[in-house]
């Protein structure tokens, strides 16, 4: 039981880790990890992740928000969509092989890094109209209600934040500036989670006391997390979690296409 608490707590720092340190991508390193070395079933790394990741996106939350970075009218603009595809996604979530979500969690897991790549740019290329980051007219709000809703399944279905999508639009389609974006997204991602948490309790199970240690490991990450640009810079930090992301997809697509064809039992 020690070892498998202890085993909890580090599949959890990485999620709050990257949380705290880029507003994006904390359970897409968690879920994995949770399966492979907490040995955890998919839908309950999944349910974990999603209370886990609501909870540390909380903490981050207040903490950006104490510097009054957060844009409420943008967070609820994005959250009634996303809550209502991330219930959606954990129904759905249980009608698919595992084999088959663990490929597709691979394939997002690259998905997330040519995205995650590309936001070194998004200052450059963000929109003039800066009008959604200071007012948020009505216009804004039809903006985001359907990537709200995408990133809302991908949350429910994979038990991942959906981060890695919020702060590209935040900067690119409403005009947030880089700090505003990552404190607002941490405030989208613990609202659209509370969706599919919902969701995986009515469909599903959680050891309750697993999830304790992972979400102690969690928070101590998010802590750590919101104070990382000052110890280590964001260049290599990039670098660090971009070879991990890419490992953990190769192996995820390789062994369960394996598993897939019959060549693993």
């Amino acid at each position: 039981m020690i070892e498998q608490a202890l085993r909890a707590m580090l599949s959890g720092i990485p999620i709050g880790l990257q949380l705290g340190a880029t507003g994006t991508g904390g359970a897409i390193l968690g879920v994995p990890l949770m399966v492979y070395i907490a040995g955890m079933s998919l839908q309950q790394a999944a349910a974990m992740s999603l209370m886990i990741v609501a909870t540390s996106s909380l903490v981050g939350a207040w903490e950006y928000g104490r510097k009054g970075v957060v844009k409420p009218k943008a967070a609820a603009a994005f959250s009634w969509t996303g809550m209502i595809g991330s219930w959606a996604g954990a129904f759905g979530h249980r009608l698919v092989r595992e084999e088959v979500l663990l490929v597709l969690f691979g394939l997002l897991l690259l998905l997330v890094r040519i995205v995650m790549a590309r936001q070194r740019h998004l200052a450059a290329d963000r929109a003039d109209d800066e009008s959604c980051a200071t007012r948020f007219p009505r216009t804004c709000w039809v903006k985001v209600g359907g990537i709200g809703l995408i990133v809302g399944t991908l949350n429910g279905l994979f038990g991942v934040g959906g981060g890695f999508m919020v702060v590209p639009a935040l900067i690119l389609v409403l005009g947030f500036p880089a700090r505003a974006a990552i404190g607002t997204s941490l405030t989208i991602i613990f609202l659209i989670s509370i969706g599919g948490v919902i969701g995986h309790m009515q469909f599903g199970h959680v050891d309750w006391s697993l999830l304790g240690y992972v979400l102690l490991g969690s928070v101590t990450g998010m802590l750590l997390g919101v104070r990382l640009d000052t110890w280590v810079s964001p260049t290599v930090m990039g670098r660090v979690t971009a070879s991990i992301t890419i490992c953990i997809a190769g192996t995820l697509i390789a062994v369960n296409l394996a598993k897939l064809a019959g060549w693993l039992g």
